[in-house]
């Protein structure tokens, strides 16, 4: 996927269906950390994911996966050992049974993120579009 905006901000790398025993049973991409710097995966706040304008896909819907670990936002929330690296692409899985369709998707996702110095959740939006074979 082309990222418009250069590697340096949180940008979507990879895209595609995920299959599970033969099935399709959602889509995932990569996403790097929107903050200058790692911070603690408990910092990480659900992801706000539209595909083609639709609703937000529910948090509950969502997997946020680092090398061999996958978590939902509820278990990131209390991992205090864990860190999303400033170089390191998170991907992220929206367990939506089919997947995407064939052809190009919209893709527009919030990453809130807690500072610990800022009394509000940081949330950068990026919005790609990503082709499914």
């Amino acid at each position: 996927m082309e990222d418009d905006a250069g590697q340096d901000d949180a940008c979507a790398v990879v895209a595609g269906n995920v299959e599970k025993d033969g099935e399709v049973v959602g889509f995932a991409f990569g996403s790097r950390i929107s903050y200058y710097r790692g911070l603690g995966v408990s910092m990480v706040e659900p992801f706000e994911i539209r595909v083609d304008g639709a609703d937000p896909i529910p948090a509950d819907q969502l997997r946020f996966g680092l090398g061999d670990r996958s978590w939902t936002f509820e278990e990131l929330a209390v991992d205090g050992d864990s860190r999303w690296e400033l170089l390191d692409t998170a991907v992220i899985t929206a367990l939506v049974p089919g997947g995407l369709a064939s052809g190009e998707h919209d893709l527009e996702v919030t990453e809130p993120l807690r500072i610990s110095y800022l009394p509000f959740p940081s949330r950068t939006t990026f919005r790609r579009t990503v082709t499914i074979p």
